[in-house]
């Protein structure tokens, strides 16, 4: 059997809180029992940790990758490598990670594999190799609140990748406007395990007493606003509780502010605990920012929130304000609270709804085996 190589350049460690790219991968392990996977993960970085006031580590270097449902993992290998001092001091950081990828792939007996790219940084690698290569696009990064010199950076790794990989994969119909070429894009949006979603669970044990406002989602300035999310738990006092499930990467200042208005905060979980926190909550919110960057998103909880069937109520950001869904109401600014406070409490509850047909990730596994195929010219 001819081994299908295949290393991912992720903007996320492989950990319990799977994103879409661990969702595709896994199907693809599944599907392929020729394919083996290197996944790179972001850097760690101990002098910025130590600045931070966090302890420093250095990274876990290559490793071998977790035991999933249905494969025990030994086709997979993680490799997390170290940063050790800023790129405005190490001029040659950059190529010299590439290198490490590059070698690293080599050792383990990669000799040509498929590049995947997540995180446009992957520029660097695809520089240095050569390796034919697939760029799949879940945000506008270009849109984002970067410094000038971040986006100067981003805006040439992004250039090269849309210039000279093989495929082109976005996930919203706002990227595929923005980033098409024409013969190389294709579109693939996000999905669910609807059966996973769909089984019941029982309440967890942290989510607090009573009704529940509930957002899960990684914790983030470049999409959540605080603002709002603080004039909502202010709205729901007495009524219910604004409870956010997810990894935290606010700022301690804006994690202070919202705790002091009452917004609990339960950080990550693992993907398989992450349906419970969706079918107990009264009702589930999306208190985004909408702008540039958000509207250039396919979130992964719009289907999330849809296999469980809860009522929703959102901003105006894409996704959800396409839905065409009766238990989805787009509110912004004070409209926002007050909705939110409308829906509790619950006016149904789990499994009432949760009945309409849902994207799965094995669909989109396929739509993607298909780019690869077209990539690489696997079967």
């Amino acid at each position: 059997m001819i081994a299908h190589d295949l290393v991912v350049i992720s903007l996320e460690a492989w950990d319990e809180v799977w994103r879409r790219n661990q969702h595709l991968v896994h199907r693809l392990l599944l599907t392929d029992p020729a394919l083996r996977v290197l996944w790179i993960e972001p850097s760690v970085d101990p002098l910025h940790a130590a600045r931070s006031g966090r302890r420093p580590r250095p990274g876990r270097a290559l490793r071998p990758g977790p035991s999933l449902p249905g494969e025990n993992g030994t086709r997979m290998l993680l490799l997390e490598p170290t940063k050790l001092l800023p790129r405005k001091i190490d001029r040659g950081q950059d190529l010299r990670w590439a290198r490490h990828i590059a070698q690293t792939a080599r050792r383990i007996g990669f000799e040509r594999p498929l590049l995947w790219m997540n995180d446009p940084r992957g520029a660097d690698v695809l520089d240095a190799t050569g390796w034919p290569a697939i760029y799949d696009i879940t945000d506008d990064w270009l849109q984002a609140d970067r410094t000038a010199a971040e986006l100067a950076r981003l805006h040439q790794h992004e250039s090269l990748l849309l210039d000279r990989c093989a495929q082109i994969v976005v996930c919203s119909p706002a990227l595929e406007r923005t980033k098409q070429r024409a013969g190389r894009t294709t579109l693939i949006p996000n999905a669910v395990d609807p059966e996973t979603y769909r089984r019941p669970a029982p309440r967890p044990h942290d989510l607090p007493v009573g009704a529940n406002a509930v957002y899960v989602g990684t914790l983030h300035t470049d999409r959540i606003d605080v603002s709002l999310a603080i004039r909502t738990a202010e709205r729901l006092a007495g009524r219910a509780t604004l409870t956010l499930v997810g990894p935290n990467l606010l700022t301690p200042d804006d994690r202070t502010r919202l705790e002091r208005a009452g917004v609990v905060l339960l950080g990550q979980k693992p993907v398989m605990d992450v349906p419970a926190y969706l079918q107990h909550a009264d009702v589930l919110v999306v208190p985004h920012l909408v702008n540039a960057f958000t509207d250039s998103l396919d979130p992964i909880k719009v289907y999330e929130y849809a296999a469980v069937g809860r009522p929703v109520v959102s901003t105006n950001v894409a996704g959800f304000r396409d839905a065409r869904d009766d238990r989805v109401t787009i509110a912004d600014g004070e409209a926002f609270a007050d909705a939110v406070a409308e829906a509790v409490p619950a006016q149904w509850r789990f499994p009432d709804r949760a009945d309409r047909p849902v994207p799965s990730w094995d669909d989109r596994a396929r739509q993607t085996a298909s780019v690869i195929s077209a990539a690489t010219g696997w079967t």
